[in-house]
C-alpha cells in the first residue's frame, strides 16, 4: 500500500513537471514565432540618409539593399565585409567595387554587437540621422536592439527572406532568443555612440 501511494505521488509530480515544461515550450516557441518568423518591419522606408546590410546570408540580404538603392530609399548603400562564407557576395562587391555610393566597413568583433558599433560610428562620422538597415527576418529583432542601444540615428529594419527548413527556423530561433538576452543583459553599447 505504501509503495503504491509511493509510486502514484512520483507519477503525479512526474506528469505535473513534463505538463509544466511543455507548457513553457510552448510559451517560448509561440514567442520566438512571433518575434522571429513575424517581426514588425518597416511598413514604408522612405528617404533614408543610408541602407545598411548587415552580413551573413549576404545572398538574400544583398538584393533586397540593392532594391532599396534601386528604389532611391539613400544615397549610400553600406556593407558590412566580414570574409566568412556566408557573406562570400558582399565581400566581393566590397574587394571590387568602384562606386562612390556603396561603402564598406569590417566590424570588429564580427557579432550583431561588433557590426551595432561599427553602423554607429558609421552614422556618427557620416551626420546619418536615419538608416535602414537589411538583414534576415530572424536578425531583425536582436539586430535592432544592438543598433538602437549604440546608435541616436532613427532605425528602420527592412527583412530579407530566408529560405529555411522548419528545422533549421528553429535553430535560428534558439540562436536569436540567447542573442536578444545577451542585448538586454549586456547591451552593445553603454551609451549611443557620438
Amino acid at each position: 500500500m505504501l509503495l503504491t501511494r509511493s509510486r502514484n505521488r512520483l507519477l503525479r509530480i512526474i506528469a505535473v513537471s513534463t505538463a509544466a515544461a511543455v507548457s513553457v515550450l510552448l510559451v517560448w516557441l509561440l514567442v520566438a514565432v512571433n518575434l522571429f518568423y513575424y517581426p514588425q518591419t518597416a511598413r514604408e522606408t522612405g528617404p533614408a540618409d543610408a541602407v545598411v546590410v548587415l552580413a551573413g546570408a549576404a545572398s538574400e540580404r544583398l538584393p533586397v539593399g540593392r532594391e532599396l538603392m534601386r528604389a532611391g530609399s539613400a544615397p549610400v548603400l553600406v556593407l558590412s565585409t566580414t570574409s566568412t562564407p556566408g557573406n562570400t557576395n558582399m565581400d566581393i562587391v566590397c574587394k571590387y567595387t568602384e562606386d562612390p555610393a556603396i561603402q564598406c566597413f569590417s566590424p570588429s568583433p564580427l557579432t550583431t554587437r561588433g557590426e551595432a558599433r561599427s553602423v554607429a560610428r558609421l552614422a556618427a562620422d557620416n551626420g546619418w540621422d536615419n538608416i535602414i538597415v537589411v538583414t534576415s527576418t530572424y536578425h531583425l529583432v536582436r539586430a535592432k536592439a544592438n543598433i538602437e542601444q549604440c546608435s541616436n540615428a532613427t532605425v528602420r529594419m527592412v527583412a530579407a527572406e530566408p529560405d529555411l527548413s522548419a528545422g533549421q527556423w528553429l535553430g535560428r530561433f534558439v540562436e536569436e532568443t540567447g542573442g536578444l538576452l545577451a542585448a538586454f543583459l549586456r547591451p552593445a553599447c553603454g551609451s549611443p555612440v557620438g
